[in-house]
């Protein structure tokens, strides 16, 4: 059976909003099984600097972050879009377990296959520590 996340490419402008939002979703889930699922089964992955192939390295990779990272809260925003890509903005906060928190800030490309499902992620990222007060997503 062959995994399908809609919408699927060539992507109008709605659709790419659509699916940015989808991911937004997705990752304040904070749910590494359910984030993997909208990656093939073979994504290629670029964070930070972190080289990732395939679900289960996805799924690892989450459930570490999501441990070191608390309180996790994610935004979204579509940069641009063509035919199969999408690339994003995005900022994140969260804690550490020694309560410093943080505004993580981004930019992802994404490559979509036939089925809706990305199967390519490039993330560059940058964290700057912030006083829990001055925390936009709370």
């Amino acid at each position: 059976m062959t995994d399908k996340r809609p919408p699927f490419p060539p992507f109008t402008a709605e659709t790419a909003l659509r699916k940015v939002k989808a991911a937004e979703d997705g990752w304040n889930s904070r749910d590494p099984e359910r984030v993997s699922l909208a990656y093939t089964e073979d994504s290629e992955w670029r964070n930070r600097d972190t080289f990732l192939r395939g679900r289960a390295e996805i799924v690892e990779f989450l459930r570490d972050k999501w441990r070191r990272e608390l309180d996790y809260r994610l935004r979204k925003e579509l940069w641009a879009f063509t035919d199969n890509r999408i690339a994003v903005r995005f900022e994140y906060e969260w804690h550490n377990h020694e309560d410093q928190w943080f505004r993580s800030y981004g930019n992802e490309n994404w490559e979509f296959d036939e089925n809706g499902l990305m199967r390519r992620r490039y993330a560059s990222i940058n964290d700057l520590p912030i006083a829990a007060n001055d925390r936009r997503m709370a």
